[in-house]
């Protein structure tokens, strides 16, 4: 696995040693990290991407190349299966370390053998991951994450939506939502928040899904699992909650918060499968308990301070902040029926 992650939260508590969140396989394999400038880290995800790619398709040429010329049954049989798996990450790794014992057991001084040898440990199809928050892939990067999504290339971006800029202080982002306090919001955000996920939809070739761990751990894995095996690019947005949202219950409630948050419909869990053989489009999240709305928002103090300082204003941007949480969901529920129409047609 290759990571390339914005500077910012995900960064720090990313890679920050001596602490770490990933680990090696028993063969003492791991994930490759690395970070880049807050602004350009599609681009530099996709640069990883594109240079992998490059060296694989030379050492596939000499495979093949190889498979031609050898007599040996065990290498030809090998060979076929890692081309047979070339762009297969579930598969691949295992037909690369048969492809590499039959090798490394052939009698032979030819050129391709040893130079596939010297880089055995690019011959297996990697997954590429881009990280990053909000503010980067909602705001300063967008265009570098539209560029990437629109790409069709075998990649993933994982975006953990705070719905603020959490970095750099507390700014108001294109993820913030209506009536949310932050700086440059004080008097609270009066636009509502931008739809990343319906917006890499349209492409109609991107793996785009929504998930809350709290609230539903097993569609969380669920996801991560299928925009890993989907052969195009991949978007998921994962709601983080932030200790700039002030949530009364504290940071240690995270997954709580997370649960509420679903509960009462202010975000959505869904997936949307272009490779699926069923129905495309799941909304994963269950018709939202409207009465328990406000409370949510009153149980953070990015909501609560703009009730305690402007209480007309936030009753009229609270009251708008849950009508657009309901015709979002309301929508979502339409697609589950577009695409289901969409399937008999077909």
């Amino acid at each position: 696995m290759y990571i390339a992650n914005a500077t910012g939260c995900s960064s720090i508590w990313g890679n920050s040693s001596p602490s770490t969140p990933y680990t090696v396989t028993p063969e003492g394999k791991g994930p490759a990290w690395s970070n880049s400038l807050f602004e350009d880290n599609a681009e530099f995800g996709y640069g990883m991407l594109l240079a992998q790619n490059t060296i694989r398709d030379r050492l596939k040429a000499k495979v093949e190349k190889i498979a031609e010329k050898t007599t040996d049954e065990a290498v030809k049989a090998a060979a076929a299966e890692y081309l047979e798996t070339y762009t297969v990450g579930a598969t691949n790794g295992t037909a690369t370390d048969k492809l590499v014992a039959a090798l490394e057991a052939l009698d032979c001084d030819c050129e391709e053998r040893a130079e596939v040898l010297k880089n055995k440990d690019f011959l297996a199809k990697k997954s590429q991951w881009i990280f990053g928050g909000d503010g980067w892939a909602y705001d300063i990067g967008y265009g570098g994450v539209d560029h990437v999504l629109a790409s069709k290339k075998d990649i993933n971006i994982m975006v953990f939506d705070t719905e603020v800029y959490s970095n750099t202080g507390g700014q108001s982002s294109k993820a913030t939502k209506t009536g949310a306090t932050a700086q440059f919001a004080a008097g609270g955000k009066e636009t509502k928040k931008k739809d990343l996920a319906g917006m890499a939809m349209t492409y109609g070739y991107v793996y785009v899904a929504q998930i809350a761990m709290g609230a539903d751990f097993n569609q969380t894995v669920k996801a991560i699992a299928e925009a890993e095996a989907y052969p195009g690019p991949s978007l998921i947005i994962a709601y983080a909650p932030c200790i700039n949202h002030g949530i009364k219950k504290g940071m240690s409630k995270a997954q709580t918060e997370e649960q509420l948050a679903v509960e009462c419909g202010y975000w959505n869990n869904f997936r949307y499968n272009p490779a699926a053989e069923g129905d495309k489009f799941s909304l994963d999240s269950k018709a939202p308990k409207a009465e328990g709305y406000q409370d949510f928002l009153n149980g953070e103090v990015r909501y609560n301070a703009l009730k305690r300082a402007n209480p007309a204003k936030a009753d009229k941007l609270f009251a708008l902040n849950e009508q657009e949480a309901m015709e979002r969901y309301d929508y979502l529920n339409k697609l589950v029926t577009v695409y289901a129409a969409e399937k008999e047609d077909k």
